[in-house]
């Protein structure tokens, strides 16, 4: 069993399109009661290493995610990673987007980087007549100024396809963080309020620091203004980002992503693509090579479940070791596990697929 993984019962279970997930959890119990049949956490599922898997009814309403047993939120799936496949996940939610100011929040990536391709996204971005916002780097490189940023934005082709806000071209502004393990406030670019509604679209992908990046960390770090970012970075304790202590910084990108979603009350929806696999991240202008096959394209509206389903779909991966092992070199996980306790979201969900 590849990495204590229930990669097995996740891919046939893929293969019937609906499953109970929440795999890849690090620490084991072989004596753990194995009768249990309901949709379990990571941790659980761990602890039984068998991983019973219960499927669950389909929604009473197609478009109504909560229409579910257990209440488990659902993670809508195409292995078809191009722009009609964007298209299909994203309807799949079942949500009419009726406001009149729309955020696309993406990483614009480096110069090198594996970041989104503008003709992938292009229709999604039109169609909810988004904007695209992003926030400085804390880090220097080409993104760590509003002007470059906004070149590299052009360089990159974003805007040809969409209006591009740095949402912290004018500061930051302050958003509460309640429950927070580290962090009682969240430091956002101050356009953040401009907005009604965001899409979350992140590349999927593994990271130096974080171990990996998905919806959670595009919707902290990502949405932190620069100074927002050494606050999370550093879990508000000072010093430098680059030696804080790991576990209170993937706390810290928990807190701050609750900070957003609350704020936002459900306007928000989250999208990740998981190709161009590589253990770097798009902040990474010299990203080490993929050597793992694309996977494809993952909507809910629920962060934790569907970076929880992504990481779940990496372990079941015969060629993740890579990705694997970067994750857990940087106790990645952890930000799973936090979140979910905080209240984010859910790291037991049920993964559809819509390819038929």
């Amino acid at each position: 069993m590849k990495r204590k993984c229930l990669g097995i019962i996740l891919t046939m279970c893929l293969m019937v399109g609906l499953v109970g997930c929440g795999a890849s959890d690090r620490n084991t119990d072989s004596n753990e009661n194995q009768e249990n049949t309901t949709s379990k956490s990571a941790t659980e599922q761990q602890e039984t290493e068998s991983g019973s898997t219960a499927t669950a009814e389909q929604p009473a309403n197609e478009n109504d995610n909560t229409a579910l047993t257990g209440d488990a939120p659902v993670v809508y799936m195409t292995t078809d990673i191009s722009s009609e496949g964007l298209m299909a996940v994203y309807e799949a939610l079942g949500i009419t987007i009726d406001a009149e100011n729309v955020a696309v929040k993406l990483s614009t990536g480096e110069t090198g980087s594996n970041y989104l391709d503008p003709a992938l996204i292009q229709n999604l971005v039109q169609t909810v007549n988004g904007t695209i916002v992003e926030c400085n780097t804390a880090y220097g490189g080409e993104r760590s100024n509003t002007a470059m940023h906004k070149q590299l934005a052009e360089d990159h082709g974003y805007t040809a396809i969409a209006d591009v806000d740095i949402m912290d071209e004018d500061g930051s502004m302050s958003i509460p963080i309640e429950g927070g393990q580290q962090l009682s406030e969240d430091l956002v670019g101050s356009h953040f309020s401009n907005y009604d509604y965001y899409v979350v679209l992140s590349h999927f992908k593994g990271h130096a620091m974080a171990g990996y990046g998905g919806a959670i960390k595009n919707i902290s770090i990502g949405i932190a203004s620069s100074e927002g970012k050494n606050i999370i970075h550093t879990a508000n304790k000072g010093g430098s980002m680059w030696s804080a202590d790991q576990d209170s910084f993937l706390e810290s990108m928990a807190d701050a992503g609750k900070g957003v979603s609350d704020y936002l009350n459900g306007n928000i929806i989250y999208i990740n693509v998981m190709n161009r696999l590589s253990v770097d991240c798009d902040c990474d202008g010299n990203p080490a090579e993929p050597d793992m096959h694309d996977i494809g394209i993952l909507a809910s509206t629920d962060p934790v479940a569907v970076d929880q389903a992504c990481i779940d779909l990496v372990y079941a991966s015969e060629d993740g070791d890579s990705l694997i092992q970067r994750i857990e070199s940087r106790n990645g996980l952890h930000t799973l596990e936090a979140a979910e306790a905080i209240g984010l979201g859910s790291r037991t969900y049920i993964l559809e697929s819509i390819d038929d």
